[in-house]
């Protein structure tokens, strides 16, 4: 005997207008990406202290307990996604995160994290 479906059957006009604002196949693989950069907890250790102040790399990898190598490494990776930007100041180099959008991606996460608890 075959099993039926009892949930509610959508009409082909329901279905064109879920569909109509669906992102293209690469917007998805863009954000997918994106969303990868936050499986790391390295990145995910630096984007907080980002959200508290403008920090260099000497003084993220003093907070993260990283060297400045890696610090630097996953400041990078971050640039290229735009979740963090650079300003110079002379000699150095402080960074911040790229705008408020990020701050809010974060700050949504972990308050729906340390709500499950």
């Amino acid at each position: 005997m075959k099993e039926q479906c009892l949930c509610k059957l959508i009409s082909s006009e329901e279905i064109d207008r879920i569909k109509k604002d669906m992102p293209d196949g690469e917007t998805i693989a863009n954000m997918a990406e994106f969303f990868k950069v936050f499986g790391d907890n390295s990145r995910l250790t630096l984007i907080y202290y980002l959200s508290r102040a403008e920090l260099c790399v000497a003084d993220l990898a003093s907070l993260a307990g990283m060297s400045q190598s890696a610090v630097s490494h996953q400041l990078k990776t971050l640039r290229l996604m735009r979740l963090v930007k650079n300003r110079k100041e002379g000699t150095i180099v402080y960074y911040s995160l790229d705008d408020a959008h990020i701050d809010s991606l974060f700050k949504g996460a972990l308050e729906h994290i340390l709500e499950e608890k």
